[in-house]
């Protein structure tokens, strides 16, 4: 039925292997704005990532923001990523690891909104001595896009089994591609979206939640059967 019997995870960027709050922050601080702590952030749900509408916001953030131009916050946000953006701690040796498995498939889908992302998710590896071009794929989808068809294609397109591919995400959206898809979620509690949103409003089971980087880490290398980071 498969003609493969390789393996296969996606990565998200954004919130799962990149401390996406912290570029977020600078961002928003060169315009002299301040988005609060992270607790408030992970409650917004994804009001900064997309840099949407502003009624959620609170109201000091609100009238900061009308003084504020998108496409200046975009800028902004595209020159923080691509010149000091982090991974979260271990991701990069994780990557490499991953990377050197054989028979693992390993890519990268993501939403990022910066300018060019895949330009700008380039120099920010880069930067942690990961060549993104080494990865088996790269999809940056719109916005408005659903992960799971996109999941869905990589698999057929890779001729893998579903039942030996992950994905690795931060919020329930995230959760819900990899489970369309046929495949198994590790998702972070520590990005977009809170432990406390994610298991209680959307019912995620604790077994496919991770509250540290380092914790996802280390559920996704036992699962592969290969070390964390190198």
């Amino acid at each position: 039925m498969y003609s493969s019997n390789d393996r296969l995870i996606i990565l998200d960027a954004d919130g799962t292997t990149i401390d996406s709050f912290a570029a977020i922050e600078r961002a928003f601080v060169r315009h002299g704005m301040s988005i609060g702590d992270l607790q408030r952030f992970q409650q917004r749900r994804n009001l900064f990532k997309y840099l949407g509408g502003i009624k959620e916001l609170p109201r000091n953030l609100a009238r900061q923001m009308r003084k504020v131009r998108r496409s200046d916050l975009l800028l902004s946000l595209t020159e923080v990523y691509r010149e000091e953006a982090s991974l979260f701690p271990g991701m990069a040796g994780f990557i490499r690891s991953l990377i050197k498995t054989d028979g693992l498939r390993v890519g990268l889908v993501t939403r990022n909104i910066t300018h060019e992302p895949e330009v700008t998710l380039g120099r920010l590896f880069a930067r942690h001595d990961l060549d993104i071009h080494e990865l088996d794929f790269i999809r940056c989808i719109p916005l408005k896009e659903k992960k799971g068809p996109h999941f869905q294609e990589i698999v057929i397109d890779y001729r893998v089994n579903p039942a030996r591919a992950y994905a690795c995400g931060d919020e329930h959206g995230d959760y819900n591609a990899a489970l369309s898809a046929g495949i198994r979620p590790f998702i972070g509690s520590y990005g977009f979206e809170s432990h406390k949103r994610l298991s209680v409003k959307f019912e995620i089971p604790e077994g496919f939640l991770s509250s540290r980087p380092e914790e996802l880490i280390q559920r996704v290398s036992h699962a592969l059967d290969i070390e964390g980071s190198r």
